[in-house]
């Protein structure tokens, strides 16, 4: 009787050890994915002002909460998404107290889009403005694990809770090494408002963005979004020289520099024969600008013969000009394949961005430069290296056609004029 109430005793201890072994390691990996997943925080400006109505026809509140239910709904759901509000609860003067007006409406994590829109649709435009108070703690709301941070501060005005000032609150978190990135979105931004918010952004690598359209500010937000869910990508710091001689050779990877007003950057990128060249640029405005301005990516080789280009242009309704080019290097012939050596492109910037009265020059605008060398297309099913895209298919296949309809057009023609004769 002893022996088997021993034994009945013994499996118990080794089933219940094996279903905690096979528990612990469960839990582990649900910890590891938590501590990886990328964070963000919705900050939303929820004060008096967001009830003008001077976003297509409706108040700059309804815009917001009809563009957070569309974001809401377009979250990947490996992203732990919060909402944090400021001016949301306090309708009184008292100054003291309306600057601490910040509250997390849902909290970062796993997202219950059910909750968060009922949560959204609560809020109501009460009082102040607390900036400053408002990012300290959404990166509170932020804080522990490996993934991407990244606060999302949409605002109609600047800051009311001086002297803490917002944008030193942003280098106060920058200054931590978090990685914290902070973007920020302006409703129908004044030149305060602008200057305000895009020193926030630039204090972490961020972005500003003036919005004035609804579906500019779910456009954006569902962007900052996505970006976050991306994997994370540190830059690298380049300075591009006034010519290609003296310019800096390039890897692929991301690369972020400074350029002045109207200022050309030079970049070197080695391609070998067999591989193709991918690279982009964007220039953001990170300060008033005038309202017509453009971006020129140029490749050219070393003796300045052009070999392809991209560009863009703005009108003043975005901040960020980007376009990009391809360069596939045709493969050497032959003996000389494995000797061929590679060839030096020159990458220009070139940008028309002009500063607006009274603002500064310096520092440069950001630029920032994506380089991709990867192994070139195999076959002239390459649309864009080598097919439709260089027109010349598309040109024949089209004098093809044109010459065989003009040939079954006559044969019916005259097959229809032969019939009239006879009859």
């Amino acid at each position: 009787m002893i022996r088997t109430q021993r034994l009945a005793a013994g499996v118990c201890a080794l089933l219940a050890a094996l279903t905690a072994g096979i528990a612990f390691p469960a839990g582990a990996v649900a910890d590891e994915t938590t501590a990886t997943a990328p964070k963000v925080d919705l900050v939303i400006d929820v004060s008096g002002s967001m009830r003008a109505k001077d976003i297509d026809g409706q108040s700059r509140m309804a815009a917001a909460k009809q563009a957070f239910n569309e974001v809401l709904d377009a979250t990947p759901e490996e992203v732990q998404l919060g909402i944090r509000t400021l001016g949301a609860n306090y309708p009184g003067d008292d100054r003291k107290t309306g600057c601490k007006d910040t509250a997390q409406l849902y909290p970062v994590g796993p997202l219950d889009r059910t909750e968060a829109k009922t949560a959204v649709a609560t809020l109501t435009p009460t009082g102040w403005t607390p900036i400053g108070p408002a990012l300290l703690k959404a990166a509170d709301d932020l804080d522990g694990g490996e993934g991407s941070k990244r606060i999302v501060l949409i605002s109609d005005g600047e800051d009311t809770c001086a002297p803490l000032d917002p944008c030193e609150v942003a280098r106060e978190i920058a200054a931590k090494g978090i990685g914290l990135t902070i973007d920020t979105l302006g409703l129908v931004p004044n030149t305060k408002l602008r200057q305000q918010l895009s020193c926030i952004a630039e204090a972490t690598g961020g972005t500003f963005t003036s919005i004035e359209h609804t579906d500019e500010l779910a456009d954006k937000v569902n962007q900052l979004v996505d970006r976050a869910a991306d994997p994370v990508v540190t830059p690298v710091a380049t300075t591009g020289a006034d010519r290609c001689a003296k310019a800096p050779t390039l890897k692929s990877g991301l690369y972020t520099d400074r350029a002045e007003f109207g200022q050309q950057r030079w970049y070197r990128v080695d391609v070998e024969p067999g591989q193709e060249l991918r690279t982009s640029v964007s220039v953001s405005a990170d300060r008033a600008v005038n309202p017509s301005y453009g971006v020129l990516l140029r490749a050219v080789t070393e003796r300045g013969r052009e070999i392809v280009r991209g560009e863009a242009a703005g009108n003043g309704r975005t901040d960020i000009v980007s376009t990009g080019l391809r360069y596939p290097k045709a493969e050497a012939d032959g003996d000389d394949e494995d000797t061929a050596p590679a060839e030096t492109v020159c990458l220009q910037v070139t940008q028309s961005f002009s500063a607006g009265s009274g603002v500064q020059s310096t520092p440069g605008l950001p630029l920032e430069l994506t380089v991709d060398v990867v192994d070139g297309p195999s076959a002239s099913s390459d649309v864009a290296s080598f097919g439709l895209g260089r027109g010349w298919w598309l040109l024949g296949a089209l004098i093809l056609t044109g010459f065989l309809a003009g040939v079954v057009w006559g044969w019916l023609s005259r097959w229809r004029f032969a019939v009239w004769r006879t009859n």
